[in-house]
């Protein structure tokens, strides 16, 4: 009788761990799926949109606090790059896919990657704030970004990897080549930081880095660089426009881009959610908070004319 006690011990035992291995293996597989409220996903960014991105986060994450949204900060070009990892389940980059790209995505993932447009920036041209030149043509920026000396120097957000270097060149230049006094700093940072040290140097930079009065580093800059100003090609002769979301939605400021997301995600997992916080209200009013227009509320964006 004690031996058949054993024995059911034993067997108690056995069973007892067999379906413990069970409930953990069904757990394992149930966490490794992330949703809109918990999970961890790695996302790349367009540098030159890492303040109101990082902002977006933070608030995302302090709603949901069992997400974690990695994000890296680099070039587009990398960036597209990183599209292609299965790890990165997301990026956000100042243009869309191209026809071809997506074919091929949708080739090798069986499903349209979503994208869409969720908000509208600037590139902002910034000054030293003893500078006396802060009134800019477009042909004159032309000029200083194609100038064969160095009299006026034009710092840009690195090589030609940027979003903003790629902005300049297609659509400013046309093509053309930069001049011999356009220098390469080190990211957004960088360019604020080399035009706060040279009184005759002007730069170029996304909205978000600048302007933001809720971002003590930005109200610090603020002290040190200042806006320029572009000529407003709508407007009656003569009149200037800095970038704000008025001055975005009504195409007063000439140099405008969008912000796209490119998400590898075909079900409810947190890209999505993320993506959803993102162009809802709490969302774009982030974006309008950072000086960048909201893409999903209607603010009479119309085409620009540039």
């Amino acid at each position: 009788m004690k031996r058949m006690r054993n024995s059911w011990s034993v067997l108690f035992i056995v069973l007892y761990w067999l379906a413990a291995c069970k409930n953990s293996n069904s757990n394992t597989n149930a966490n490794k799926y992330d949703t809109p409220q918990q999970g961890t996903i790695h996302i790349s960014v367009d540098e030159s949109f890492k303040p109101v991105i990082a902002e977006q986060i933070k608030v995302y994450q302090s709603s949901y606090p069992n997400t974690h949204i990695l994000a890296e900060y680099k070039s587009e070009a990398d960036c597209f790059r990183d599209l292609q990892k299965d790890s990165t389940r997301m990026i956000i980059v100042a243009k869309p896919l191209t026809e071809a790209e997506r074919k091929a995505y949708e080739a090798k993932l069986s499903y349209k990657p979503p994208t869409d447009i969720i908000a509208y920036d600037a590139v902002s041209v910034i000054v030293n704030k003893e500078s006396k030149d802060s009134l800019f043509t477009l042909e004159k920026l032309k000029k200083l970004l194609t100038a064969d000396t160095s009299v006026t120097p034009v710092a840009v957000d690195g090589n030609n990897a940027t979003s903003t270097v790629r902005y300049l060149l297609d659509s400013v230049l046309h093509g053309k080549p930069f001049g011999k006094n356009v220098r390469a700093a080190n990211a957004s940072r960088g360019v604020i930081d080399y035009v706060a040290q040279n009184k005759d140097a002007i730069g170029f930079v996304g909205s978000s880095w600048v302007g933001n009065m809720d971002d003590p580093q930005q109200v610090a800059d603020s002290k040190i660089i200042k806006f320029a100003l572009l000529e407003c090609k709508p407007c009656d002769a003569g009149t200037y426009a800095k970038p704000s979301p008025e001055s975005i939605s009504y195409t007063w400021y000439p140099l405008v881009r969008p912000l796209h997301y490119i998400l590898k995600e075909n079900t409810l997992g947190l890209g999505t959610g993320f993506v959803t916080f993102m162009t809802l209200e709490r969302g774009q009013l982030i974006f309008r908070r950072s000086y960048l227009v909201p893409g999903k509320i209607d603010l009479n964006k119309r085409k620009s004319d540039m």
